[in-house]
C-alpha cells in the first residue's frame, strides 16, 4: 500500500508539473539577432563588469563588447575588484582605438555588500558620470563570457520594441567534459523548474528570475529599486535584481541566447559541486525545513519513480515507469539545446542526487560556519535575501 500511495503521488507531482508549472520543459525563448537597421532610434548603454581573478578570460570579454555593432552610443566599464593575477592591467592593455573603454580600480568592500554588488555599484556609479542621460541602459555581464557582435543590439531591440525594464538571458554554458555534459544541462533544467520562463515573462506572474551573465536593464528601472544600494547584500543577486524590478511594476523577459558564450569551464565534478553549493542554502533561505522540504521533493520527483520502475511490481511498477519517462521527456528539450543525446536523460535520477547532496553540503557548510565561499571571499552570514520561488 505504501508503494502505491508513493507511486501515486509521484504520478500526481509529475502531471501537475507538465500541466501546470508554465511550461518548464520547453525552457525559453530564444532572441534572433537583429539588423542596426532595424530601428531608427538607439539609446545609450554602459556596459558593467565586475571582475576578479579573471586573466584567463578577460581579453575575450572586452575584446568581444567592444566589437559590439551597436549603432548608438557604447561604453564599457570594467572594474577589477581586487584582482591579484593582473586581469585589470590585462583588460586595459586590448586595443581600444575608439577609447570606450574604462578599467576602475575597485575599492575596499564596505560592510553589508557581496563583492561582486560592490564592483557592480562601481561601475553603474562610473556609468552616471560618463553617460547622464536618462533613457538609457546599463548592461550587467561577467568577465568570462563572450559576445556575438550583434548581442547588445538583440537586447536593446527586444527592449524597446516590447516595453521592457529588464531584458535577461541564460548565455551558452561550456559543456565539453563529460562532467560538463552530464551535470551543465541539468543546471539550467532546474533553474528553469525553479523559474518557468513563461511565468518570469508573464506580468501577471509573481514569479521573476534573471540570469546573471546578461542582464540589460533601464536605468529608469534600476532607479525606481533604489539602485543596487537596494540589493547589496543579496547573494543571489541575479534573481534578487528581477524580484525587485518586477515588484516595482517593471515588465521582465528572460531566455537563452545563441549570442553570449561562458568561456568559464567546469571539467570535473567537484567544479559544479562549489558553483551549486556556493549559493543553494541561501536558496533556501538558510531554513532547515525549506532543505527537508527540499530534499523530499527531490526524492519524490526524481529518484522515487526511477526506484519503483526498476524494483516495484504490479501498479506502483507500472506508474514508477510512466512517471519516469515523463521526467525524461521533459528533459530532452534541454539536451537539444546543448546538442546532446536524449540518451543523456536516463542517467537524470542519479544526477539528482548529486544536486541533492551539494544542497546539503551547502547547508553543512552554513552551520559548520564555513558559510558561502567564492572568488577567496567567505560570507558567513546571510547577507541578502534569496528571492522568492
Amino acid at each position: 500500500m505504501l508503494l502505491l500511495l508513493t507511486a501515486l503521488l509521484c504520478a500526481l507531482v509529475w502531471l501537475v508539473l507538465i500541466c501546470f508549472h508554465g511550461r518548464f520543459w520547453q525552457g525559453g525563448p530564444i532572441l534572433d539577432p537583429v539588423s542596426p537597421a532595424g530601428m531608427a532610434d538607439w539609446p545609450p548603454v554602459c556596459v558593467v563588469v565586475p571582475a576578479r581573478d579573471e586573466a584567463g578570460s578577460v581579453q575575450a570579454c572586452v575584446r568581444s563588447l567592444l566589437g559590439q555593432s551597436y549603432p548608438g552610443p557604447l561604453r564599457l566599464i570594467l572594474v577589477d575588484d581586487g584582482s591579484t593575477d593582473g586581469t585589470g592591467d590585462l583588460a586595459g592593455a586590448v586595443p581600444d582605438p575608439l577609447r570606450r573603454l574604462t578599467v576602475v580600480t575597485g575599492r575596499e568592500r564596505p560592510p553589508g555588500w557581496s563583492g561582486k554588488l560592490w564592483a557592480v555599484a562601481q561601475g553603474v556609479a562610473e556609468a552616471r558620470r560618463q553617460m547622464p542621460e536618462d533613457d538609457g541602459y546599463v548592461f550587467l555581464t561577467d568577465a568570462d563570457i563572450t559576445h556575438d557582435p550583434a548581442h547588445v543590439a538583440t537586447l536593446v531591440a527586444k527592449a524597446r520594441t516590447d516595453g521592457l525594464d529588464m531584458v535577461s538571458e541564460m548565455v551558452e554554458l561550456n559543456c565539453a567534459s563529460v562532467a560538463e555534459r552530464l551535470l551543465v544541462p541539468a543546471f539550467v533544467f532546474f533553474f528553469a523548474l525553479l523559474y518557468p520562463f513563461a511565468r518570469v515573462n508573464d506580468p501577471r506572474s509573481r514569479v521573476a528570475g534573471a540570469a546573471g551573465g546578461s542582464i540589460l536593464i533601464h536605468r529608469a528601472a534600476l532607479a525606481r529599486i533604489g539602485g543596487i544600494e537596494s540589493l547589496r547584500g543579496a547573494l543571489i543577486d541575479d534573481c534578487t535584481l528581477a524580484m525587485h524590478v518586477k515588484r516595482s511594476g517593471g515588465r521582465l523577459y528572460l531566455g537563452h541566447s545563441r549570442l553570449a558564450r561562458s568561456i568559464r569551464p567546469y571539467p570535473h565534478p567537484a567544479d559544479v559541486w562549489r558553483m551549486v553549493a556556493r549559493t543553494a542554502y541561501v536558496q533556501l533561505r538558510y531554513s532547515p525545513l525549506m532543505l527537508g522540504g527540499t530534499v523530499l521533493g527531490m526524492v519524490l520527483v526524481w529518484i522515487a519513480p526511477m526506484l519503483l520502475a526498476l524494483f516495484g511490481h504490479g501498479l506502483p511498477r507500472l506508474l514508477g515507469a510512466l512517471t519516469w519517462i515523463a521526467s525524461m521527456a521533459s528533459f530532452v528539450p534541454t539536451l537539444r539545446r546543448f546538442r546532446l543525446s536524449p540518451a543523456w536523460a536516463v542517467l537524470l535520477p542519479l544526477v539528482a542526487v548529486f544536486y541533492t547532496a551539494a544542497t546539503i553540503g551547502s547547508a553543512v557548510d552554513h552551520h559548520r560556519g564555513r558559510g558561502v565561499v567564492w572568488k577567496s571571499r567567505a560570507y558567513r552570514e546571510p547577507t541578502g535575501n534569496a528571492p522568492p520561488k
